[in-house]
């Protein structure tokens, strides 16, 4: 799904935010992505949703090399990715189902379909009675919610998420963390950025640790009971 080999980025002249970062994501995997504050866990969601170009490596996605694509020929790279962003990037102007209605909209899918599918989704995240409301009005977990929805509205190849989360109580946190795992059994491949290492305990996946401009990878105990089970 993903391979990075040997990626660096820097801003400007400055040093490397991250240097010679190597890993790969395989179709159906689940990973957290966590570290210090300051690690560039952001700056490496940037890279994988091609927000970002690296300063140097090669990074690999849905078996392309995206080094050379023009930003036109990154565009059906992109509709296989769906992210929801730590500052959520809802439009201000359109209500939560229309925010989330959205990327349905630019597939082209029919108004019936988009209304089934919205007004299901939004019900399930506990926003049913706010589906015609501004964001503006909403609290910050109510926007990170909406953002979620719209984030997995189209059933993406691959999710990113930036702190998902972390403006949520336990009770709905732990509920969407279910809907990524459905999602994830269903065969999106998901990486969830935290902080929230009781989350990460919990949920049991394996574990993308960035410190100090580097990476390494920490295999979940839940992985590797599955991998006996599979052998044994």
């Amino acid at each position: 799904m993903i391979r990075f080999e040997h990626v660096g980025l820097r801003y400007g002249i400055g040093p490397e935010v991250l240097s010679d970062i190597n890993f790969a994501l395989e179709p159906g995997s689940f990973h957290f992505l966590t570290g210090p504050s300051g690690a560039g866990k952001t700056s490496l969601l940037s890279l994988m949703y091609l927000g970002r170009h690296p300063t140097r490596g090669l990074i690999t996605m849905f078996g392309q090399n995206t080094g050379g694509l023009t930003r036109k020929q990154l565009v059906p790279l992109r509709q296989r990715i769906g992210v929801v962003f730590q500052d959520f990037r809802l439009l201000g102007h359109m209500s939560a189902f229309d925010n989330v209605a959205l990327p349905l909209r630019i597939q082209g899918k029919s108004e019936k379909e988009i209304g089934n599918n919205v007004h299901e989704l939004l019900e399930w995240v506990g926003l049913g009675d706010h589906m015609h409301v501004l964001p503006s009005t909403m609290s910050g977990g109510q926007q990170q919610r909406v953002a979620i929805a719209r984030a997995v509205i189209t059933r993406p190849r691959l999710l990113l998420a930036d702190e998902p989360t972390g403006n949520l109580d336990d009770e709905i946190g732990y509920r969407l963390m279910n809907l990524f795992e459905q999602l994830n059994r269903m065969g999106t491949t998901i990486l969830i950025a935290t902080h929230d290492h009781a989350l990460i305990e919990k949920f049991g996946h394996t574990k993308l640790i960035l410190d100090g401009g580097g990476l390494t990878v920490e295999q979940s105990t839940h992985w590797l009971a599955k991998k006996i089970e599979g052998v044994f």
